[in-house]
């Protein structure tokens, strides 16, 4: 299984998901399958902080590109259903569309499916299909993209960076240059892939442990103090640590 921040619920027993590569490794991180079976009467919602990434999702009648998106996702599932989702790469949307990707941003547009039915009780053949599909999106990823890869990597795995200069440091480039290899990739900030990386965590931390310490959290995320931290969750994520914090709550309750 592999790990995934974006998904903050701790899990849910009648919500399965599984995750697998399929070999187009600068084009796709991972694709996810989740299929659900709630009783009646009753929904699960499932939160979802996003990466700094597109995605596409596949559901019964629907495949759509989605952007980057700076909030938190609340999908409330009910009844019997499944979807397909590919956890993009950031080099990935300028090779799939030709909408700008700032016009991306919180938003999604069609994109055509992949040809015949899809298999989700057989993985290798699911693989195979989506992995055809995307082959020549998957070719045409240059030195650009691939930096882009990179630069967004580096970001949300070295907390030791906290400002944009020091990114671009990193990769010796002017904070200029950097800005434009990402807002021509992805639509946004240099500043958005760090800020990504810190609220993806609060936000699981939150989540998970809704008992944990506010200003210690703020502490350790780098934040000059709680305020800051607070002010800065709500504006970038769309609640408060505090509704984050019951949203956990709540989800343990009803297990």
């Amino acid at each position: 299984m592999i790990e995934s921040k974006g998904h903050v619920n701790p899990g849910d027993p009648e919500v399965w998901f599984r995750r697998f590569t399929i070999g187009l490794d600068d084009l796709v991180r991972h694709v996810w399958v989740v299929r659900w079976s709630i009783p009646a009467g009753e929904t699960r919602p499932q939160r979802v902080l996003a990466y700094p990434a597109g995605n596409i999702v596949l559901m019964p009648g629907h495949c759509r590109l989605y952007g980057p998106d700076p909030s938190v996702d609340v999908r409330e599932l009910s009844g019997e259903g499944w979807a397909v989702g590919l956890l993009l790469r950031p080099a990935a949307l300028p090779l799939l569309t030709s909408t700008p990707p700032d016009r991306l941003v919180a938003s999604s547009e069609p994109i055509t499916p992949p040809p015949g039915a899809l298999d989700l009780d057989d993985e290798a053949a699911l693989t195979e299909s989506l992995a055809t599909w995307l082959a020549d999106a998957a070719g045409r990823i240059d030195s650009s993209g691939r930096l882009l890869n990179d630069v967004c990597a580096e970001a949300e795995n070295d907390a030791s960076l906290t400002r944009v200069d020091q990114l671009a440091e990193h990769f010796d480039l002017s904070t200029r240059t950097l800005e434009r290899l990402v807002a021509r990739g992805l639509g946004v900030s240099p500043k958005w892939l760090l800020d990504c990386r810190r609220l993806q965590e609060a936000a699981t931390v939150l989540f998970t442990a809704p008992g944990s310490d506010l200003a210690g959290l703020s502490a350790d995320l780098g934040y000059a103090d709680q305020a800051h931290f607070t002010r800065h969750y709500r504006r970038v994520l769309g609640e408060t640590p505090d509704a984050t914090r019951r949203a956990g709550r709540a989800a343990r309750r009803s297990h």
